[in-house]
């Protein structure tokens, strides 16, 4: 194939350009329709949100999260909203996920929709930003489509989305900026194209070629690699992967064009710029996320650089920016001390399990409901319960662990390069955890991983597919391709009522109980 033709490989995409996006809202409106209904049950605050939704709150009415009372959790689902104090409180997340709660809380009010309707939002955004990532990497709608298929029945996905925990909005965030990397991948190799058409040449016969400095989709994954950071600080491994992998693209693009070994020139020229790019925007985004904290006199260690005038951040940097420091310092130790070495907690989970889903996560739970109250059916001594789950779709986690296997394989003996990204990005906000396994955590924080590894089950799936002209071969796939999809679709709906808070026999809720750890 021509050098041209082969870095300008891309153009395929343009042929069905409608149709992709048609498929991308199609699916995106599916996954929020699934996702909104009964979102408002329970009306009480579960797990995680008796922090993040009660921080959003505060953060509206003073701008800096503050203390509740004891007994708050019962009046806010009572409707009782305005008993928090001015007191700071101290919290060991960024702001911008919260903020994001409190756009729902602002529009709708403290209640139990309202703190949650921004993880449904994000929670389709994440669906469709998983289709054209996706489609970007395997060239082919199909495959992207399937690939947001998975991630609307994901159970965990499913979930986070109707919670208001800020792992769905790093989660979403994320995957934009790796979204953003394809895309910038396919725009800079478009750009070579064009340099060699413009000057009528084959190759660029070991030259290094044209210096670009501005890619305007490397931008854009800064932006949103910032965004995600200012959710929770664990994406900024991904980032630095991430920021790893542009570098090699870039020098493989340019190998391709015809650098030969001139393209290694990337790693003084276009590195920087990437670093620039992506991690220097990202770090800005960061420090502007908190500018609620920064404007307003009564967060949390605010008052440091006042008091420590000494103190070296704030004589370089000011009282504002000097106090932020400080409460870095704080909160990096609280994630690193002894203290948060010391707790356990009944659903912590190695991360070891996470992959085939050893040991989920239970997020609400009424259990030993009596026959004959709120409407319980059971017999012969059974009685009912009602659960939220975060549980994965079974089946769709394992057959994704094995397509991570496969595209390995393709990965590093096919050297097919559509697998490294997925694959390098759904690997490392999964192994960063291990040296951290010393403290409690948990199954959810996975959310991170299967927007990539349900990525990966596609593109393999797609393999299996076969070309378009594949005559019988193709449709040995189409079958084997559409059992696999329909088990997994199957799967997620017979999951549904222990994601959903519906009322089930403990007898019906153990026959979803497939693993010790599940329970």
């Amino acid at each position: 194939m021509p050098t041209i033709e082969r870095l300008d490989d891309a153009a395929i995409l343009r042929k069905d350009r409608a149709l992709s996006w048609l498929v991308t809202i199609l699916l995106g409106a599916f996954a929020f329709a699934i996702r909104i209904v009964n979102l408002a049950r329970p009306n009480n605050l579960v797990f995680d949100e008796t922090y993040y939704a009660k921080d959003a709150w505060t953060l509206l009415q003073l701008g800096y999260e503050a203390d509740w009372p004891k007994d708050a959790n019962d009046q806010v689902a009572a409707g009782i909203t305005d008993i928090y104090t001015n007191t700071a409180s101290f919290v060991v997340h960024p702001q911008l996920g919260k903020w994001l709660i409190a756009a729902g809380e602002d529009i709708f009010g403290m209640n139990s929709f309202g703190w949650r309707i921004s993880a449904v939002v994000f929670g389709t955004i994440l669906v469709m930003a998983t289709i054209r990532m996706a489609r970007r990497l395997s060239r082919s709608t199909l495959v992207g489509g399937m690939a947001g298929l998975f991630i609307t029945v994901d159970g965990l996905s499913f979930t986070m989305s109707r919670i208001a925990l800020l792992d769905i909005f790093e989660a979403t965030f994320t995957v934009l900026a790796v979204a953003c990397l394809v895309a910038d991948r396919d725009w800079f190799r478009h750009k070579l194209a064009d340099y060699l058409r413009k000057h009528d040449l084959q190759d660029l016969g070991g030259s290094y070629g044209p210096l670009l400095l501005w890619r305007p989709w490397r931008w854009a994954a800064g932006l949103m690699f910032g965004l995600a950071i200012a959710c929770k600080w664990n994406a900024v491994y991904v980032l630095a992967a991430m920021g790893i992998m542009a570098v090699v693209y870039d020098i493989t693009s340019r190998h391709t064009a015809g650098a030969s070994k001139k393209a290694f020139k990337s790693m003084l020229l276009d590195a920087p710029l990437a670093f620039i790019s992506m991690v220097v925007t990202a770090g800005l985004v960061y420090v502007a996320s908190w500018w609620s904290w920064l404007t307003t006199p009564g967060g949390w260690g605010r008052d440091y650089g006042e008091s420590h005038p000494d103190d070296f951040w704030v004589r370089h940097f000011g009282d504002a920016l000097g106090s932020l420091a400080y409460y870095h310092r704080e909160i990096y130790g609280f994630h690193t001390g002894e203290w948060i070495a010391e707790q356990t907690h009944t659903y912590e989970a190695h991360p070891a399990t996470w992959l085939w889903m050893g040991r989920v996560i239970g997020i609400d739970a009424v259990n030993d409901i009596q026959p004959g109250v709120d409407g319980c059916s059971a017999t012969g001594g059974d009685t009912c319960l009602r659960v939220i789950s975060g549980a994965g779709t079974p089946l769709l986690w394992w057959f994704a662990l094995i397509a991570l296997v496969i595209g390995l394989g393709l990965w590093w003996l096919g050297r097919d390069w559509r697998f490294a990204m997925p694959i390098v990005a759904g690997l490392t906000p999964w192994l960063m955890w291990f040296p951290n396994a010393d403290r409690p955590l948990f199954f959810f924080y996975a959310i991170m991983i299967i927007p990539f590894t349900a990525t990966v089950l596609a593109m393999v799936l797609g393999k299996i597919l076969g070309p378009t002209d594949g005559g019988p071969r193709r449709r040995k796939g189409a079958i084997i391709v559409g059992v696999i999809v329909l088990a997994i679709v199957a799967d997620f709906w017979f999951i549904y009522p222990i994601l959903t808070d519906q009322l089930m026999t403990r007898t019906m809720w153990s026959l979803r109980m497939w693993l010790p750890g599940w329970i």
